[in-house]
């Protein structure tokens, strides 16, 4: 009965050279003759390892954990093709992509040794993989952006095809698509989609497809088992596994050569990351970073996406700047725009996921400073919004600070595009490092975001809209 050992996302996890180290440890305990290591995608990428080594930092776990089959995640070209065919060429695993293409529009990898599907032996059976990423991934990634991704089940299909003419006993879809994979599943001949994208865990069938997903930064590993009777997952976490010192050490060797270890400033009250803070509505560190935003540019307000701010640890005690990386992991700078305020409006209602269909179905996506909402979540519609206490006046120019990707991306603010842009301003992890030198680190909850129901009155939603250092500590904090 072969096996397969299912990683994905795991992103952030190298930040935390034990746990990273963990995970390496525990895939190394579950593998063996009958099984195969597979990774879905987001696997190098991002996070403060991730950013000093351009993602090469995986190429270490990779070789620990002796991959043998691995595909493309959006975040796999965060720095950029050459990065990531760098990358390729290092690793130990096959790498299966049936839909990514160069800037030339020839396959993506191929003089590097990507192929589209693989045919593997696990546990006496020849099990053909093949490996589809998200289209919309130059939306995305920037760095994708001179990229092309075809039609994933079209590529599919003619995998299923070559490969059932192969004489494979199964088929694997490794799959960076998220929800698509149902669709995927749908293809004839697939016996299994092991997906990644989304980062909620995931093990249910589709038409008698097993689907899964492992979830974000290591926290999970599945164990899928297939015989005649159909598929069984066990699920696996790092918690108490031997830690692979090899992996463990070559990380923390990468971030303090890197310099990131300077205290920036104090938590006295722990700051949460976790998905139910970040996507549930106002939070600590959205307000935070927001915050940071808005000072740095002296704008009206400050719109931070939370798909920008990575789930982690939580921040307490000395902060330094290699935590504030890891909250905001990416080389790219705060933009200043200036939106009318119908506009503004629009971008208010795209925080919830009933209007911009992105994620989960009840994730919120968006943080602020300078303005106050209140959103009826039963009628999915906004109650009302203020920018410095006063109720937004649609024709209004206003100056707005926020992630250069929000002009990029069709999947978060699509109100805000590259004709908004009006400044440019400092890296989102230097800007977060200097307000908190300034204002020290201290951000609390006070009804910027009010999500409510019914049709509550929206009343009195001015509050929180005053100046950042309301909300930001004072310099004494530091």
């Amino acid at each position: 009965m072969p096996r397969f050992l299912h990683y994905s996302d795991i992103e952030n996890v190298y930040d935390d050279p034990e746990r990273a180290g963990r995970l390496a440890g525990l895939i190394d305990g579950l593998d063996g003759p009958d099984a195969a290591v597979v990774g879905s995608g987001d696997d190098t990428s991002p996070g403060v390892a991730a950013t000093v080594s351009k993602g090469r930092q995986a190429v270490d776990f990779y070789r620990a954990v002796d991959t043998d089959v691995e595909t493309f995640g959006n975040h796999d070209f965060d720095f950029g093709p050459d990065a990531a065919r760098e990358v390729v060429v290092d690793s130990p695993q096959t790498w299966v992509s049936a839909n990514v293409r160069d800037e030339d529009g020839e396959p993506f990898g191929e003089r590097e040794g990507v192929v589209p599907w693989t045919v593997e032996r696990v546990d006496g059976e020849r099990v053909g993989f093949f490996g589809v990423t998200d289209p919309t991934t130059p939306s995305l990634n920037p760095m994708a952006a001179d990229m092309t991704f075809t039609d994933p089940y079209e590529a599919a299909r003619a995998c299923v095809d070559t490969l059932l003419a192969e004489g494979v006993d199964r088929i694997v879809a490794v799959s960076h698509l998220g929800s698509g994979d149902d669709d995927l599943a749908r293809v004839d001949g697939v016996d299994l989609v092991l997906g990644g994208h989304v980062h909620s865990e995931r093990a249910e069938e589709v038409d008698g497809v097993l689907c899964t997903r492992p979830g974000v930064n290591g926290e999970t590993v599945l164990e899928v088992t297939l015989d005649d009777d159909g598929a069984s997952v066990t699920r696996h976490s790092p918690d108490g596994a031997p830690v692979d010192e090899r992996v463990a050490d070559a990380l923390r060797e990468r971030i303090a050569a890197a310099g990131l270890d300077d205290p920036v400033g104090r938590v006295a009250e722990p700051i949460e990351r976790t998905e139910a803070a970040i996507h549930g509505g106002e939070c600590r560190i959205g307000n935070l970073v927001a915050d940071a935003y808005r000072w740095e540019a002296a704008a009206d307000v400050g719109l931070q996406n939370a798909g920008g701010l990575r789930l982690g640890h939580d921040l307490a005690g000395e902060v330094t700047l290699a935590d504030l990386l890891s909250v905001l992991p990416f080389e790219e700078p705060v933009v200043e725009v200036e939106l009318t305020g119908a506009e503004l409006l629009d971008a208010f209602r795209q925080m919830s996921a009933a209007v911009v269909d992105f994620g989960e179905d009840d994730w919120w996506h968006g943080h602020l400073s300078g303005a106050a909402i209140v959103w009826d979540d039963d009628a999915a519609e906004l109650v009302s919004a203020t920018v410095g206490g006063d109720p937004v006046d649609p024709d209004r120019t206003y100056r707005v600070a926020t992630p250069e990707y929000i002009l990029h991306s069709d999947h978060e603010f699509p109100a805000i595009d590259e004709h908004h842009r009006a400044g440019e301003y400092g890296i989102q992890h230097e800007v977060l490092a200097a307000y908190v030198r300034e204002h020290g680190i201290d951000p609390r909850v006070e009804g910027r975001i009010r999500r409510v129901s019914g049709g509550e009155d929206g009343g009195g939603v001015a509050t929180g809209a005053g100046a950042p250092a309301q909300s930001g500590g004072s310099a004494g904090d530091q």
